[in-house]
């Protein structure tokens, strides 16, 4: 998840400043981790939850793992012999998420010969996306891979590229109404509410187990968030010692600022509280900037996605404990693999999901790797030599 970079460049220029400032500082407080008082124990939970995943899919298919998924040297060449052409209709771009699930994508599709004609960007906004499957259905793809923005209000525009005989597989979620193996492909996810438990767990681990959090969460009808949400918080009373003391809901779409916004002013009516959560990296980045003015470096605070500024703050001791990370390069392959198995009229799975990824300041290097399949970026490079 993800907001377009255009809407952030200000914010996070000035948030960057922030968390190198506080490079070589750390915590102190009830945020710096400890003995649970009562409940599970976060690391033995953790360790429990390798390899498994959570989530079903949007229709409640059991997920099946992508190693499941194969395509024998023979199916490859008639996929290389169709000369297809793809298309890939984003929520948004702009983030690291999105960049590596298309880098994924990208890389398979270009291995089975098919060339990716249109990629494009709804800025999360239905009738923009509308608009965008209107622009790639007059280049006539025989596959299209999309995220809907909206179940709903995007179901009968994809209906219509279905019937027009396009190859359909979606990303997270799919529109209401339409059929798996019928309407389309299958699914293709991340483990949305393994990556709420992780995050739980995770800032279960930071308080030692009691403290008072403040919550914030995706004010829309999305899928993947809602999962998050309802996975956190149905793990997170699994601590008798943690009391949830104030939610509240952002709509975005500059999900930054407004987090900045919610997070000072949960701090300032509730001094009390030493723990936050929000259901991607955008939120936590607002936080550290609120947490930071209120003068709170005793705050804990858990989210989901690996992002760069996120990653910094972990490393330089700031308020951020750890994450849930999807794997956004491994969904995209999968994504175009799928695809082929529809071309090629090979039964498919209706729902595959890839295991959430916790991720802490010890292992970002790796985790980095893991999840984008590269090197970190410059600056979070830098901050983990030492520099």
């Amino acid at each position: 998840m993800r907001n377009k970079t255009t809407l952030r460049t200000a914010a996070l220029a000035s948030l960057a400043a922030l968390v190198l400032a506080g490079c070589g500082e750390s915590n102190s407080g009830s945020a710096s981790g400890g003995n649970t008082a009562g409940g599970p124990d976060p690391d033995q939970a953790l360790a429990g939850m390798e390899g498994k995943v959570y989530s079903t899919g949007p229709n409640g298919e059991v997920a099946i793992a992508p190693s499941e998924l194969s395509l024998s040297d023979e199916e490859l060449q008639k996929i290389k012999d169709m000369k297809a052409t793809a298309a890939i209709s984003f929520h948004e771009t702009g983030g690291y998420w999105d960049t590596a699930q298309r880098a994924g994508m990208e890389s398979q599709f270009k291995k089975m010969g098919i060339e990716v004609v249109a990629i494009t960007d709804a800025d999360f906004k239905p009738e923009k996306q509308i608009s965008d499957l209107e622009t790639i259905m007059a280049q006539k793809p025989d596959v299209l891979v999309s995220i809907p923005t909206d179940p709903t209000a995007m179901a009968q525009a994809y209906k219509e590229v279905a019937d027009a005989g396009t190859t359909i597989v979606f990303a997270e979620n799919a529109p209401d109404g339409m059929v798996a193996g019928k309407d389309y492909v299958g699914v293709v996810s991340a483990d949305s509410r393994g990556n709420g438990v992780v995050s739980a767990h995770l800032l279960a681990k930071a308080l030692g187990g009691k403290g008072k959090i403040g919550v914030m969460f995706h004010d829309a009808d999305f899928f993947v968030t809602k999962q998050r949400y309802e996975a956190f918080m149905e793990t997170i009373k699994e601590y008798p010692g943690i009391e949830v003391v104030v939610k509240q809901g952002l709509g975005g779409p500059d999900f930054v600022s407004e987090s900045e916004k919610v997070a000072s002013a949960m701090l300032l009516r509730n001094p009390d509280i030493n723990g936050l959560w929000g259901p991607w990296d955008q939120y936590a980045e607002g936080a550290i900037v609120a947490a930071r003015d209120a003068g709170r470096d005793d705050i804990a605070m858990t989210t989901i996605d690996l992002g760069e500024n996120v990653a910094i703050d972990m490393v330089t001791g700031g308020i951020v404990k750890g994450l849930g990370s999807q794997r956004p390069y491994d969904q995209g392959v999968n994504e175009a693999t799928l695809a082929a198995y529809g071309l090629l009229g090979k039964e498919a799975p209706a729902f595959v999901a890839l295991p959430a990824l916790p991720v802490t300041a010890d292992n970002i290097a790796e985790s980095w790797q893991q999840v984008y399949y590269q090197d970190p970026p410059e600056e979070l490079a830098k901050v983990l030599a030492g520099g």
